[in-house]
């Protein structure tokens, strides 16, 4: 029991100042709810606002290429939408961003190879943009 809690307590010294850094820059970069952040909110809803296959597509693209922290997500999220981010490309974001990211992607490579990687990769983002997209479209 002493073992898991000096794990336990270890784990969380190392990842509690990430995840405030996270968070911080996530509300530094896109405001909150009535404020403005670095990021205007007119680039966020001209990118993925509304609920296009476009705006899923792009939402996929960028999670499967920048890395989260399980914590980040949902702050970074709620940022996104409250600068005009859809429903749809929000599940995009949140489908493609724990399955993939730019580290996953490199250790897949050596793992698999590169055409196994490329089709992993390509079908993660296609399921992820066409099920944002439905998801958009009916709720």
């Amino acid at each position: 029991m002493g073992d898991w809690f000096a794990a336990s307590w270890d784990f969380t010294k190392q990842v509690t100042p990430l995840l405030l850094v996270g968070v911080l820059a996530a509300g530094f970069l896109l405001g909150r709810p009535g404020h403005e952040g670095y990021i205007p909110s007119s680039w966020v809803s001209s990118l993925v606002g509304g609920n296009g296959l476009f705006a899923n597509f792009i939402s996929s693209v960028v999670a499967a290429f920048m890395y989260f922290a399980t914590l980040t997500e949902v702050p970074i999220l709620q940022g996104l939408m409250g600068s005009g981010m859809g429903k749809g490309p929000a599940l995009s974001l949140l489908l493609a961003g724990p399955a993939l990211s730019l580290p996953s992607m490199l250790v897949l490579r050596q793992i698999m190879g590169t055409k196994k990687t490329a089709v992993f990769v390509s079908i993660v983002i296609m399921l992820s943009t066409v099920t944002g997209w439905l998801y958009g479209f009916f709720f």
